[in-house]
């Protein structure tokens, strides 16, 4: 898997178990700074930690057996062996993930440079000098600010123009703004990822929090100040890189967390809950490297039962044979155990499309398995070892040993590959190939 892949998908995992803590333990509290840090570097160290990987002395068994290639369609009758990029016109799904994710990169980061575009043009065209006050029209919203200056509409009065504007220089005071850019930055990358997108949302709460709080601190009257919020709950068409006083999702919140009682400073204690999470993720993403393992060390495998007799005229076998590489009762030493998955995993020349295109195109369907109308798919196991090399090639799920061969013996000559690499090391990784042989 690319390395980029991997990164992202970790800090999407840290970003969501973040999320949880802050949702769960912190969002009720009325200690907005400590909630505005606590987001912020639950960001940063999400995209920090996927950076660590820490090593094991004990391997973590699972249910898999390695990276998965796509089928190879084996034909018996003259149609020519199907396999991605063998004429079908399609891409590999992977290939796939890629072109929508980089799609939904392009998407939000442009959507961010327009509303940045519209707001520095706003600001040169409407910018008094000596001012960072800005009066505009056509918006349906009472006032934002942004890049340290402030919007206000000029329908509104006297006084509450003056209560606005205090509210939005709070947002200036603290540079919120910036906050929300970083924000804006991180969903582009895991715009995919839900726990950014309520992260973003969060933020804003606490930014809109800790303005009324300075507000009120500062001598303004609570019952004046939630009835200028209701009267100014419009349906707003606002940037979303701007904090708006009149967000109608927001005010219901707000004005019940301008009433409630202040958080005591023991409520920090909660921050501890952040400390299981990164370490339950570290330890899911975490590599085994021990140097002094053997392979004997490992569950044993099922040796193979003798070859199953060839199926009836006209049916299809499907014997699942379990195979025990002979090489599997070696002892390799300092070798590594051969990993599932790695940081960079090891490449094909020409990539994966050319290493199927190899395996499609030296396939040959066995003449006798033809005759006799056998037919089935084949699951071969192999490893790319630490220099690139393939070895213990084995069969998962066999059919008969006609098939079985002609798999193994094509997967044994694929060409060197680049090797993966673990932690800045070269390791061994394990691959799996479906051969499908058929004869429709």
């Amino acid at each position: 898997m690319n390395p980029l892949i991997i990164y992202i998908i970790k800090s999407a995992v840290y970003l969501s178990g973040f999320y949880v803590v802050y949702r769960l333990f912190l969002s009720r509290d009325t200690m907005y700074g400590r909630n505005r840090a606590f987001i912020i570097l639950s960001v940063i160290s999400a995209m920090i930690l996927p950076l660590i990987t820490i090593q094991t002395n004990r391997l973590l068994i699972f249910p898999v057996f390695g990276k998965v290639l796509s089928e190879i369609l084996v034909s018996g009758n003259n149609n020519g062996n199907m396999y991605p990029g063998s004429g079908s016109g399609t891409l590999p799904v992977y290939r796939w993930i890629y072109i929508i994710y980089i799609s939904g990169v392009v998407l939000f980061v442009g959507k961010l440079a327009v509303d940045l575009l519209e707001l520095a043009f706003l600001i040169n065209r409407q910018k008094k000098s000596g001012s960072n006050l800005i009066r505009f029209n056509g918006l349906n919203t009472s006032g934002y600010s942004a890049f340290g200056h402030i919007f206000i509409s000029e329908k509104l009065s006297g006084s509450e123009a003056a209560e606005i504007i205090r509210h939005e220089q709070n947002h200036l005071d603290h540079n919120h703004s910036s906050d929300i850019i970083f924000i804006e930055i991180v969903r582009a990358i895991q715009w995919f990822n839900p726990a950014i997108h309520l992260f973003g949302r969060s933020l804003r709460e606490v930014h809109e929090y800790q303005a009324d709080k300075e507000c009120i601190s500062l001598g303004t009257n609570v019952n004046r100040y939630q009835k200028l919020l209701l009267n100014q709950v419009f349906k707003s068409k606002v940037f979303t890189i701007t904090n708006s006083f009149s967000n109608p999702s927001l005010i219901k919140r707000r004005m019940i967390m301008m009433t409630k009682k202040q958080s005591k400073s023991l409520s920090n204690l909660k921050l501890i809950f952040i400390l299981p999470v990164i370490g339950a993720v570290m330890m899911a993403f975490s590599s085994y490297n021990d140097q002094a393992t053997s392979l004997q060390s490992l569950p044993e495998v099922m040796a193979p039962p003798p070859p199953p007799p060839p199926p009836a005229e006209g049916k299809t076998g499907n014997s699942l044979v379990q195979v025990k590489d002979e090489t599997t009762l070696e002892t390799y030493g300092t070798e590594t155990e051969p990993f599932v998955v790695v940081e960079e995993m090891p490449a094909f020349p020409g990539g994966e499309s050319e290493m199927l295109s190899y395996l499609g195109e030296n396939i040959n369907y066995p003449q006798n398995a033809k005759e006799m109308n056998i037919q089935g798919k084949v699951i071969i196991r192999f490893c790319v070892n630490a220099s690139g090399g393939v070895e213990r090639a084995s069969v998962l799920k066999g059919v008969v040993p006609d098939l079985d061969q002609e798999a193994l013996r094509v997967v044994n000559t694929l060409p060197k590959f680049k090797p993966g690499r673990q932690g800045g090391k070269e390791v061994p990784v394990w691959f799996m190939v479906p051969i499908n042989f058929t004869l429709k």
